[in-house]
């Protein structure tokens, strides 16, 4: 007769492999009735954990995964975004013990859950960190949450559920860069819409009609165009509203990658910025001190997030698990050289 196996524990108890292995390695946070059925399962199959296995996950514990989108998958990929994830992450780890795993993700990948659940199985983590665009995507989050990890996502949008969760104020931080505009004396302030599978750079455009509306200002659809968050795309947005007249005096870009975009159409074109045109972006990534001019922009708290989000996962590990609800790290506004005044 076949040795029984963990897996069948867990078909048995009807729980994840992940369930099975807290309760052999007695880790906290398991439900009384979880572990009752779990320990009857093992008593019924004379299931009899690996030494060597068990030392192994006992190490494994102390790690926790941050998955992101492979940036590989872009035209110009942004390394700052996720450098500044694993520095906050890292942060955590490096002060509690705890490892990282740094995981990226292809999530246009049909197998991308399947991919999820093997690298869990193998690693066991201690927890996981998802990062926009992929803390949005149900089958990403399903993918996860069916091993029974612990899970903090990061900027998910409108898809929040009921966990613990950690994002920056998109919404009332681009209100605030738009009526910032206005006080500079923009009455026509274009705005560069991101993907919509993004719901944080979606959260970015009713911001911004939150602005118009505080400013008295109304809203405009001619002066609203919808980009893909890449440089090509923002070029492309910009020579679509540069063709409306009367042509808008300030451009506010979903991300900074767009506004960089805009930023090469309007020096190609000949247009002072911001003598004749401002723009602005959001995320603060590295291109946009390195352009010129450098770029007004929204900095998002990245690298803080990443590290309230590997915290929390390491508290958990320690018996002391965050309640569920959204915790906010609100974002500044970064003015540089890429906006001024209104022309007159």
């Amino acid at each position: 007769m076949p040795k029984p196996t963990i897996d069948d524990v867990a078909i048995l108890a009807g729980v994840s492999i992940k369930t099975v292995s807290r309760v052999v390695n007695r880790e906290p946070n398991v439900r009384d009735a979880t572990r009752e059925k779990v320990e009857k399962a093992i008593s019924q199959l004379k299931y009899r954990p690996n030494p060597s296995a068990q030392n192994l996950a006992a190490l494994r514990a102390r790690l926790i995964v941050l998955i992101y989108d492979d940036p590989g998958y872009y035209e110009a990929p942004s390394a700052g975004y996720i450098i500044s994830l694993q520095q906050g992450a890292l942060n955590a780890c490096q002060k509690a013990g705890f490892e990282l795993l740094i995981h990226p993700c292809n999530y246009r990948n049909h197998k991308i859950g399947t991919e999820l659940r093997a690298l869990i199985e193998q690693v066991r983590p201690s927890g996981i960190i998802i990062a926009a665009p992929l803390s949005n995507m149900p089958k990403i989050v399903r993918a996860v949450s069916d091993t029974g990890t612990p899970c903090v996502r990061l900027s998910h949008g409108s898809a929040n559920g009921k966990e613990y969760s950690v994002a920056t104020n998109d919404r009332e931080i681009s209100a605030e860069m738009t009526t910032y505009l206005v006080g500079q004396g923009h009455s026509r302030i274009a705005f560069v819409k991101g993907d919509k599978r993004h719901k944080a750079v979606c959260n970015r455009f009713d911001g911004y009609r939150d602005g118009l509306k505080q400013a008295g200002l109304p809203y405009l659809e001619e002066l609203v165009v919808e980009g893909d968050n890449s440089i090509g795309s923002g070029e492309e947005c910009a020579a679509e509203l540069l063709r409306v007249e009367p042509r808008p005096t300030a451009i506010f870009a979903a991300n900074d990658d767009m506004a960089a975009g805009a930023l090469r159409f309007a020096i190609r074109r000949g247009i002072k910025v911001p003598e004749e045109l401002s723009i602005a972006g959001c995320d603060d990534i590295s291109l946009a001190q390195q352009i010129y001019p450098s770029l007004t922009t929204i900095r998002q708290p990245l690298a803080t997030m990443a590290d309230i989000a590997s915290q929390a996962i390491i508290d958990g590990v320690r018996g002391s698990s965050r309640d569920p609800g959204l915790e906010i790290v609100p974002g500044t506004i970064k003015v540089r050289e890429s906006t001024g005044p209104a022309p007159k």
